[in-house]
């Protein structure tokens, strides 16, 4: 099978979590410039509407609005998108939350809305999209968006932001734990862990360090742009990675490396 082949995700399906704008809308549609179907998923209807006409350019694609926090929207996300793509060969995990505070003063409400959203919502929209789906049919892949503050602490002087990496750690470990568990069905589990990027959730912290500080940071002194997590999640998505699983794939300029 030639390179080409292997990255081709022609009559693949996929379903995007936080698709409609950002690090999520930028992974759909390099899926659907490599020939997938794919649903995007968010809260806002509006946004949805505006990132799928976005998206239909390039081939089929669809939305479907639901508060991941839910657990019942959740599970009528999964359903849906089941019934609407037939089966759902790549899952991307991307809808997630942060909140700025001193670990001393962080509101423990707070805490709980990042750890719902970032960990458990990932977990259970993870176990019904297996169970009905990519478990039956013994094929799937997982791609979880994690974040290099998973990996490490944030810069002194940069963000304070406790509950956002304690939750990306441990979609980290979520990430290797299901891989050892799903091997054996033959689905494949990884992680993305972008560094910075520009997006709405980041947009305060650039704005108040500076896009120049940020990139210093990183050996490649640039931060994220609109086209640097294709790639990546193209790779865990497709053929060409069928042997890589339960790994974390950090996209940051070489910022975790020291």
């Amino acid at each position: 099978m030639s390179l080409k082949q292997l990255l081709d995700l022609t009559g693949r399906t996929a379903l995007v979590t936080g698709g409609s704008r950002g690090l999520g809308l930028q992974i759909a549609e390099g899926f659907m410039e490599m020939g997938a179907r794919v649903i995007v998923s968010a809260r806002k209807a509006d946004e949805l509407e505006a990132a799928v006409a976005r998206l239909s350019r390039l081939g089929s694609a669809g939305w479907i609005a639901a508060d991941s926090s839910d657990p019942a929207q959740v599970a009528r996300l999964a359903e849906e998108s089941i019934a609407r793509l037939g089966h759902v060969d790549i899952l991307v995990n991307n809808a997630g939350a942060t909140w700025g505070a001193p670990a001393e003063e962080h509101p423990p409400e707070a805490w709980d809305k990042v750890m719902n959203l970032n960990v458990r919502a990932v977990f259970l929209l993870t176990q019904a999209i297996g169970r009905a789906s990519m478990i039956p049919r013994r094929a799937g892949r997982v791609i979880n968006v994690a974040s290099i503050a998973g990996l490490l602490g944030n810069p002194p002087g940069t963000m304070t932001s406790i509950a956002y990496n304690t939750s990306k750690g441990a979609l980290v470990n979520f990430t290797r734990a299901l891989a050892t568990e799903w091997g054996r069905y033959d689905i494949n589990v990884n992680a993305l862990a972008p560094g910075f990027f520009p997006s709405k959730m980041t947009q305060g912290i650039i704005s108040a360090v500076g896009a120049d500080t940020l990139a210093a940071y990183a050996p490649l002194k640039r931060i994220g742009g609109d086209e640097d997590l294709k790639g990546a999640a193209l790779l865990l998505a497709s053929d060409a990675g069928r042997h890589i699983t339960g790994q974390i794939l950090a996209v940051d300029g070489g910022a975790s490396a020291y």
